[in-house]
């Protein structure tokens, strides 16, 4: 029996568009998971180019790979700027029924 080889997948490869990422990230803040919003922001930034998005935020490469990592914690203040980097923004809405 033949075994298929496994290749690792990157989601930041089929964010391929402004329209995929930010129904990426609004997917992962309909979680509620703090720490799937972090990844998946992560995810975001690496298909937009973390090179670029460090550029416009001012923080490097290796503190956004870090920050953005399985165990990273980034500080809102990080999730701000790259979110401003990225051209997204946070909206509230009432939960109320």
């Amino acid at each position: 029996m033949m075994t298929e080889p496994l290749y690792d997948y990157d989601p930041a490869a089929a964010l391929d568009s402004p329209e995929a990422r930010e129904v990426f990230i609004a997917d992962a803040f309909e979680t509620g998971d703090a720490s799937y919003i972090a990844k998946a922001l992560g995810v975001v930034a690496r298909a937009e180019g973390m090179s670029n998005i460090a550029r416009q935020t001012g923080l490097s490469r290796e503190q956004l790979y870090r920050s953005f990592s399985d165990d990273g914690n980034p500080t809102l203040k990080t999730i701000l700027s790259v979110m401003q980097a990225l051209g997204l923004g946070i909206t509230t809405k009432s939960q109320k029924a």
